[in-house]
């Protein structure tokens, strides 16, 4: 294969490694002539189901708002098809104008130039700074000292809870909250006291063959301990070993099939509690219209604070820009105006169960009415990522391995000792190797 013409043979190699040879995909055609009328911009994205139907509600708000420019989305299959094809049109001069990446990805990606940075002062100019933002979600938008995502949300992993079971079981405030538990005792006090008012289990949670569900739960209560894994390139993983254990351990705790059941998988637990049988269960937001549509009684909230620090697992949908060799400056600068009307136009979004990131949103009087959303929104404040590698990320590999190096300590009650250093092994072997999105291994050096 020949690299294209004007196509660095850096990105080449970065393309190559990242996709293995995956085809380009087709149809993304040239917008407008500049003035001949609206410019249009290649957005793609990776949301389907009810978050589509609500990304393209808000593309077609941001389309009717103005005359400049029209939104042109493609909405491709999530994880890996999605960011193979991405990178390829990243590296091969055909990429879309803007488009969505999970904030935990872009590490992998701006080494390699597949990713152009924002211009802080243009962002500025349109009302979008580190003022506008909570800290830990704009921070996150860096690799090194340039900002390659721009986050439209937080999409934390959260509690939400039966308002009649617990409100049977005697744990809710006198305002209807579930009354705050401040150690792992109290929680399973608790726990019980709700198991006691619930036809099925008190807590629902699946993990069966789901890396990611072990891993936003562990990484929960792992980072309340008050502080992070680290995983510096081409070095070891600096991770507490007594903590991970501790963390690994109360997750058994949970499955005792009284409290949560030994063995669901997320399917499970999501109809377990939708169907009114528990009273409890540990989700992502993205699960709100579910339960919306279940007509459950029910509210939500972050995930006690068991350990002393508050912390909570989540991710960001956050905008990117794919790297064009030849970007057409009208086409950037309205993509700019574009990422700043989604922004201030994201209450739609808070609607679906995300977190807007924008704050002037979720400070907003609406946002104080929109429940359960309100309730959690705290949440934003206190978000932890991935730890920050290559190969972390929402869609990669790294939450698979923790899964398959823990899951049979809650199955079956396997050493956690062992298992955490299994994860251990298995993170510091790929820390040995480079980032394919960097083939000259500059990043980090």
């Amino acid at each position: 294969m020949t690299p294209p013409l004007d196509l660095s043979r850096r990105q080449f190699l970065t393309a190559a490694s990242l996709t293995a040879a995956a085809a380009l995909l087709a149809g993304c055609a040239p917008g407008s002539t500049p003035g001949t009328g609206p410019q249009t911009l290649q957005f793609w994205h990776l949301l389907s189901g009810g978050d589509g139907v609500t990304m393209s509600q808000l593309l077609q708000k941001v389309n009717d708002a103005q005359n400049a420019f029209r939104i042109r989305p493609t909405v491709l299959a999530w994880g890996t098809p999605y960011y193979t094809k991405l990178a390829m049109a990243g590296a091969g001069g055909r990429a879309p104008d803007v488009a969505i990446m999970h904030a935990t990805r872009t590490v992998g990606w701006a080494p390699g130039g597949l990713l152009d940075p924002w211009d802080l002062d243009r962002l500025a100019d349109l009302g979008v700074d580190d003022s506008t933002f909570p800290k830990p979600i704009w921070e996150k938008g860096f690799v090194g000292e340039q900002m390659f995502s721009v986050a439209l949300d937080a999409h934390p992993f959260v509690a939400m809870f039966n308002t009649d079971i617990c409100d049977a079981a005697g744990v809710l405030d006198s305002d209807g909250a579930l009354q705050q538990t401040t150690s792992p005792e109290e929680f399973l006090e608790q726990l019980r006291a709700i198991g006691g008012q619930a036809s099925g289990h008190a807590l629902s949670y699946g993990y069966l063959g789901d890396g990611a569900q072990m891993w936003r739960l562990f990484y929960t209560l792992y980072s309340q301990h008050g502080s992070p894994i680290e995983l510096p390139a081409g070095g070891k993983a600096v991770m507490d070993k007594d903590v991970a254990v501790e963390s690994l351990s109360f997750m058994r705790t949970l499955l005792d099939g009284e409290i949560a059941a030994a063995q669901a998988d997320y399917g499970t637990a999501v109809a377990e509690f939708s169907t009114g049988k528990s009273g409890m269960l540990f989700t992502g937001v993205w699960e709100l219209r579910t339960m919306q549509n279940a007509k459950l009684p029910f509210d939500a909230t972050m995930i006690p604070t068991l350990y002393g620090t508050p912390a909570v697992y989540a991710d960001s949908h956050s905008f990117v820009l794919p790297h064009q060799t030849h970007a057409d400056p009208v086409k950037r600068d309205l993509t700019y105006q574009f990422v700043a009307d989604m922004l201030k136009g994201s209450f739609g979004w808070a609607e679906a169960g995300h977190i807007p990131a924008f704050l002037p949103v979720t400070e907003s009087p609406d946002y104080a009415d929109l429940l359960p959303q309100a309730h959690y929104a705290e949440a934003a404040k206190h978000v932890v990522y991935d730890p920050t590698a290559w190969f972390t990320g929402s869609g990669s590999n790294f939450q698979g391995e923790f899964g398959a190096a823990v899951q049979n300590v809650l199955l079956k009650g396997d050493d956690p000792v062992a298992a955490i250093d299994r994860f251990e092994e298995r993170v510091n072997t790929m820390l040995a190797q480079p980032n394919p999105a960097d083939p000259e291994g500059t990043f980090g050096s």
